[in-house]
């Protein structure tokens, strides 16, 4: 059979033909690309889709950050949350509806707007001017070249243009600036005598009759929902790294073998005259501009100290030739190949001849020179022992994952051999549901952070209520969290949803009719307070001390009662008010009402700024909701997969 298709293989191209394009005609092109790619679409802009895996990039270099910025300190699994993920997928939504509104209105950035806006970058200049030195010291650091930033920068500088002029355009009157910066400084004068309610609970009564009665009208509030209690194994870098120990021989072999990485190529200081030739230029004026770089040429070998006046004088390089032509320090592989050749085989300090490139006829001259070197051993001796250390552990951890992957489905109804044979431990957790841990009760030790982060995983959750793990009591999969996490659990134990006992909440119960009815006790007896004060029949004791207020500075005011105090409007003072809260029930005096102090020169202008800045920010979040109309933003059903944790890039 193999023969006759091999023999036919024109005849059978056309029997699949024939047997494809009915499906073509009946289901669509579209729905066979669907089909062929397997990459999940979580949203779509404009018709056009934004996959899982452009979702995790974004993901994975917001993460990168925060670890860069945190250090030690950062935890993947406390930062990668619901409302993490949602901001994230929106960012790209918001990204692709700019994009798309820019392609649209043709957004273009000219030259010298790109130029002034990379000179105002603080990180590229020096003494507060542009240094074309540290802008490409900058760029090298960051593995980026001046032309694919320029290309990156003009990209942004489009895109920005569709809202930032909606943005900078808000302005707040001066009259309303004024008006609020007084309300914010207004200053009220208050004494408050709080009525707390664990004032109330000694002589409070809560009958057996009482707990019953609320035991049988909410019991629904005291459901416990369906729980397990597991037994997890956790291979990730704490494990991995355990007892990894580096030897002086391994530090010092390594440090042979990677000198490069710790030394420094050669350096130059260079400068150059730069004549450009457009690529429009006819014979004559190619001749011209020939005719005067071998004029500069020949100067500035007579004199090579008037270099720097040549460059500032003839030089058409805008960038360098205010600084004497100046470029800063040139490692191989940051100029064009013509005129690196020339800058390191060219002498210190000696001016070249005419250099032809790309971009015109250059003059150059090295001003200085840095050979090549090699840090010592001693110097970079903890970095060594770090970064073997690291690949150590990620080759033990890819040991370590590959072995559990393979025991976990070799050995189904224990998780012991498992960890005896990856020498980790064997947690518990307990009280595990669908949506998370349940709250600690008396006698039972909160989990710890780490516990928290790997049990409250979607994933986790959802291995732990399978079938085969809740039902047929087999160990889980190996289930992987984050790219240096993995765990694998079982059940052993099984928790129906119940109400639990009356016996084994009365006193929980008893506690919460206490602290309500303490709390209606504060409540009454702060109003009758309120009452006489306000009808002249009790005397003004028993407050705390006067303490003046702002809408900025509440003492130890709560919010409730700073928001009743700074905005009562009562015509005589002193006035009383009445603000009930969960800590009980304050009596609040006000007794002064006053302007704050004049503002400073150059304040409310300075507030007026504010101001107008958070009405531009929330012009343009308007502005981009109806963008986001415009361009049709739909939200695909495995969107609330990855939002939940339960889609990732592990299911690629």
């Amino acid at each position: 059979m193999f023969d006759f298709i091999r023999n036919h293989q024109r005849w059978m191209q056309l029997i699949l033909l024939l047997l494809i394009l009915p499906s073509f005609a009946f289901f669509g092109v579209q729905s066979y690309t669907r089909l062929m790619s397997s990459e999940p679409e979580l949203a779509s802009v404009d018709g056009q889709s934004i996959t899982l895996g452009e979702f995790n990039r974004a993901r994975r270099t917001q993460l990168d950050q925060y670890r860069s910025m945190l250090g030690g300190q950062f935890d993947a699994a406390a930062l990668d949350t619901p409302e993490f993920r949602e901001q994230i997928l929106n960012s790209l939504i918001d990204q692709r509806v700019i994009a798309a509104a820019a392609t649209q209105g043709r957004y273009t950035v000219s030259d010298e707007t790109l130029r002034r806006a990379i000179a105002s970058i603080p990180a590229v200049q020096q003494d507060g001017q542009f240094s074309n030195e540290r802008y490409r010291q900058v760029l090298a650091a960051q593995g980026m070249t001046p032309p694919v930033f320029e290309a990156s920068m003009r990209r942004d500088l489009a895109l920005a243009q569709v809202l930032q002029p909606i943005g900078s355009s808000a302005a707040v009157p001066e009259e309303v600036a004024a008006k609020l910066f007084a309300l914010l400084t207004e200053q009220r004068t208050v004494a408050r005598q709080l009525f707390a309610p664990d004032a109330f609970e000694k002589g409070i009564v809560v009958s057996d009759a009482d707990i019953q009665a609320w035991y049988s009208a909410n019991a629904a509030k005291l459901q416990v929902p369906e729980n397990v209690d597991v037994d997890y194994i956790v291979i990730d870098e704490v494990a991995a790294t355990r007892d990894i120990k580096v030897n002086d021989a391994d530090i010092e072999s390594f440090y042979k073998q990677n000198q490069a990485r710790y030394g420094q190529s050669e350096r130059r200081r260079v400068s150059h005259i730069l004549i450009e030739i457009p690529s429009s230029a006819d014979d004559a004026a190619k001749a011209r501009a020939r005719e005067l770089a071998a004029d500069l040429a020949k100067r500035a070998a007579a004199d090579p100290k008037a270099f720097a006046t040549l460059a500032k004088e003839f030089s058409q390089d805008t960038g360098s030739a205010q600084e004497g032509g100046d470029l800063g320090w040139i490692s191989k592989s940051m100029l064009v190949p013509q005129v690196e050749d020339a800058v390191f085989k060219q002498q210190k300090g000696v001016p070249s001849g005419v250099v032809e490139s790309p971009f015109g006829l250059h003059v150059i001259l090295v001003t200085d020179l840095q050979p090549a070197s090699v840090k010592p051993l001693a110097e970079v001796r903890e970095d060594i022992a770090l970064e073997i250390r690291k690949q150590l552990a990620a080759a033990r951890f890819a040991e370590q994952a590959g072995k559990l992957t393979s025991l976990v489905y070799d050995q189904r109804d224990s998780l012991k051999p498992i960890a005896d044979a990856l020498g980790v431990p064997i947690n518990k957790g307990l009280g595990l549901t669908r949506d998370g841990l349940l709250p600690t009760t008396g006698g039972t030790a909160a989990p710890s952070g780490a516990e928290q982060a790997i049990l409250g995983n979607p994933k986790v959750r959802q291995a732990a209520f399978s079938s085969d793990v809740l039902k047929e009591k087999l160990n889980s999969g190996a289930i992987e969290l984050s790219p240096d996490t993995i765990v694998a659990l079982r059940v052993n134990a099984i928790h129906p949803a119940h109400v639990p006992a009356l016996a084994d909440v009365a006193s929980r119960i008893r506690g919460l009719l206490v602290s309500e009815r303490a709390l209606a006790a504060a409540r009454d007896a702060g109003v009758k307070r309120l009452e006489a004060l306000r009808d002249g029949k009790a005397n003004p004791l028993g407050f705390d001390a006067q303490v003046t207020v702002t809408r900025q500075d509440p003492q130890s005011l709560t919010r409730e009662q700073l928001e009743a105090v700074m905005t009562a409007r009562e015509k005589s003072l002193p006035a009383y008010i009445g603000v009930e809260g969960n800590a009980g029930y304050a009596v609040m005096q006000l007794s002064k009402i006053e302007s704050g102090p004049a503002p400073e020169a150059g304040q409310i202008a300075q507030f007026r700024g504010q101001l107008s800045q958070a009405w531009g920010a929330s012009e343009e979040l308007a502005a981009l909701k109806t963008l986001r109309q415009v361009y049709t933003v739909k939200m695909l059903p495995d969107a609330a997969k990855v939002i939940s944790g339960e889609l990732d890039a592990a299911q690629l």
